[in-house]
């Protein structure tokens, strides 16, 4: 699996295994070849991208606030929190496919939110 993502003696989110994470679900390309893992890899991935939601979600609204108060890459980062904040509040899903799905969305705005942070300058890529 990987890593803890934070890096609390920087004050820096490491993105590297968010979207190593998300890459397990979604491929390099977000492509419909990639094979879902099996329940219980599938479990542990969604509990793991939804704490790397939990890091991210606050890390990036800190750093949008921080921007200029008409900066548009400022409004695309807090919509995109405010879309993973209800993304959370999705459940697991009750069959092997919805589990797949929900784990994929989150996987997705795990991969957004990264993008976000990098472009307001909390990255380290």
């Amino acid at each position: 699996m990987t890593r803890a993502a934070a890096n609390p003696a920087a004050g820096r989110i490491d993105t590297a295994p968010m979207l190593e994470t998300a890459a397990q679900l979604l491929g390099p390309d977000d492509g419909p070849d990639v094979l879902p893992p099996v329940a219980p890899e599938l479990e542990t991935l969604t509990a793991l991208l939804r704490t790397h939601l939990g890091l991210l979600i606050p890390a990036v609204e800190a750093q949008a606030q921080q921007t200029d108060a008409d900066s548009i890459p400022k409004f695309c980062a807090l919509a995109c929190v405010g879309e993973a904040t209800r993304k959370l509040r999705i459940g697991d899903g009750c069959t092997p496919d919805v589990r797949v799905a929900v784990a994929r969305k989150l996987a997705r705005c795990v991969r957004a939110l990264c993008d976000h942070y990098e472009q307001l300058g909390g990255g380290n890529r």
